[in-house]
């Protein structure tokens, strides 16, 4: 693609407005206009994400408006224009003129869209898709990504994010629309008038919660020491505010705090660095609130609230402890398992559902209290795609499903993580636990000692641009032609390249299939239950390395930890 051609072309065509225009001629550096148009933005598996700014290699209406072009002739290719498409967005900057112009560009196709009047969690969306009955859903969002940028995923009639065959279907859709100036658009005013665009809100609102809430298991508990919990609450200025309060109060919960400075919705998210429940920095404002009220737990949820963070205060030390997604994941797994299996009444056939990176105590768990494990690629699509095939194929029963990056899904309402109901479900199990005079950290060390002391990480290496591709590019070749032998130690038994679809026994020689779709992911078994992962993201330009460990106590595991990513980060450089 020549990005010079492709420069000259927007800042001369007709149909681009004014504004996008002077942006673009203001650029001095060649190296960023190079990055900006070397190519299009690609529409991956899932949908869109990249920097906010003008260019094919940005989000802007109009690459929002290519990609809603493909997706509209794919759904109208499919026989959906009068189910319609649900749209939704976050508070980040550009999501409500992205929905707009998507809901616009559905429209001129002759699709219907039931469009949400102002922010709303992604989980919500994923959950109005079938509630609306509609083929599919769109939610503009960057997620838990920095303010520079924003995204838009797209959600087929099962209500989850899109996988075979419409995922590879609708890329290619997306692919065949190459001229803006050919893209179909309307009038919002046009739209209304022919029956085509539709204001959504508060009907779905209370279905969604309604379901939320059925997801509980001792609203008793909670109604009888509701009053003795301090909860400090953060949506990082984003859609999880109004939702999450709100399941908090119906349920009995009286002192819930919310850090003010992160409450209004914000796309500059003024006092996080990273809108991201992963960064400590991002904790900061919380933590302090929580010490200045004296909370039992610290909890944030990132913009579009599919992913929640905890903070828990160790009574022994009075420091407020974080927890991983994988900690967090671990608590509420144990205590929906255990409480269905003691109380009888755990489906027939049940199943937890994990991605490849998520830590092994899942599995423990789940077979202590005689639950199946399925395993799955990174990405909650493929959590959400299992609840669907379990339904056709009447083999499982879904009980819960999770991923490291803390993100998790009780119940089958919605078909992606929900970062309401893990809040739910975690203060519940707080009231459980105090009950019994024991803090959720109390409840983690348990956890350890029962089923052993795992501790999981990741590095993630940031490549931008043109070179950064090619870096990034050259890291997963080296890896996968020159695997390691040892890492921390710790002999390397198998490799897993599910690009190839190939898992190779070290020992024996051994070759099978991986048993998942292919994807450029590169996963290392070693002994004593260590292991490493390796894999491009999806939707940013980073390397990541995932790894796990098993110690005899905390301070052993997180040796070991450090460790491994020391060793884990070198491969492929």
């Amino acid at each position: 693609m020549d990005y010079r051609k492709e420069y000259e072309k927007w800042v001369n065509a007709p149909y681009i407005d004014d504004k996008t225009k002077e942006e673009l001629r203001g650029l001095t550096d060649e190296k960023e206009i190079e990055d900006r148009f070397y190519r299009n933005l690609e529409f991956g598996t899932g949908g869109l994400r990249g920097v906010i700014g003008a260019g094919t290699n940005r989000m802007n209406i109009y690459t929002v408006r290519l990609a809603t072009q493909g997706l509209a002739d794919y759904v109208n290719a499919c026989g959906g224009a009068d189910r319609g498409v649900v749209i939704a967005y976050d508070s980040r900057r550009m999501s409500p003129e992205f929905s707009r112009e998507a809901a616009l560009v559905l429209n001129a196709n002759g699709i219907r869209t039931y469009r949400f009047e102002s922010l709303r969690p992604t989980p919500e969306l994923s959950f109005a898709v079938r509630e609306l009955g509609c083929i599919a859903g769109i939610v503009v969002t960057a997620s838990h990504n920095p303010r520079e940028y924003n995204g838009y995923k797209v959600y087929w009639e099962d209500g989850a994010q899109i996988t075979p065959p419409h995922d590879k279907n609708i890329l290619e859709a997306v692919a065949k629309v190459t001229d803006i100036a050919a893209v179909k658009t309307m009038t919002r005013q046009d739209a209304r008038a022919a029956g085509l665009y539709k204001d959504i809100g508060e009907k779905v609102d209370d279905a969604y919660i309604r379901e939320v809430k059925k997801q509980s298991i001792h609203p008793d508990i909670i109604r009888e020491v509701a009053d003795d919990i301090t909860i400090v609450y953060s949506p990082f200025n984003g859609s999880g505010n109004k939702p999450v309060r709100r399941i908090l109060k119906e349920l009995g919960f009286t002192k819930v705090h919310v850090v003010r400075e992160q409450e209004a919705p914000d796309g500059e998210f003024p006092t996080l660095p990273y809108p991201n429940p992963e960064d400590p920095k991002a904790w900061e404002l919380a933590v302090e609130l929580a010490k200045k009220v004296d909370a039992d737990i610290v909890l944030a949820t990132d913009p579009d609230a599919d992913r929640l963070g905890v903070y828990c205060k160790d009574t022994r030390s009075g420091e407020y402890i974080p927890f991983t997604g994988n900690m967090s994941g671990m608590i509420i797994a144990e205590y929906i398992l255990r409480e269905l299996y003691n109380m009888n009444v755990m489906p027939t056939h049940p199943a937890l559902v994990e991605t490849i990176v998520t830590t092994d105590m899942a599995k423990l768990i789940a077979k202590n209290y005689e639950v199946d494990v399925v395993e799955v690629l990174t990405g909650f699509k493929f959590i959400g795609e299992q609840i669907r095939l379990f339904e056709e194929n009447q083999t499982y029963h879904y009980i819960f499903g999770l991923e490291e990056s803390y993100g998790c899904l009780a119940g089958t309402y919605a078909r992606d993580k929900d970062a309401c109901v893990a809040v739910m479900l975690l203060c519940e199990a707080a009231a459980f636990y105090k009950q019994q005079g024991k803090t959720l950290w109390d409840a983690m060390c348990d956890m350890y000692e029962k089923y052993g002391y795992f501790r999981e990480g990741l590095y993630t290496a940031t490549l931008p641009g043109k070179d950064g591709e090619e870096k990034r590019n050259a890291i997963m070749d080296a890896a996968r032609n020159n695997p390691p032998s040892t890492l921390a130690g710790k002999k390397v038994l198998a490799v897993r390249d599910y690009g190839a679809d190939v898992r190779r026994d070290l020992t024996t020689g051994e070759e099978t299939s991986t048993g998942l779709p292919k994807s450029n992911v590169l996963y290392y078994e070693l002994e004593d239950d260590f292991w490493c992962c390796i894999r491009p993201s999806g939707t940013e330009p980073k390397i990541k390395y995932y790894y796990g460990v098993k110690g005899r106590d905390l301070a052993e595991a997180d040796t070991l930890l450090a460790t491994m990513q020391n060793e884990a980060i070198k491969i492929g450089n």
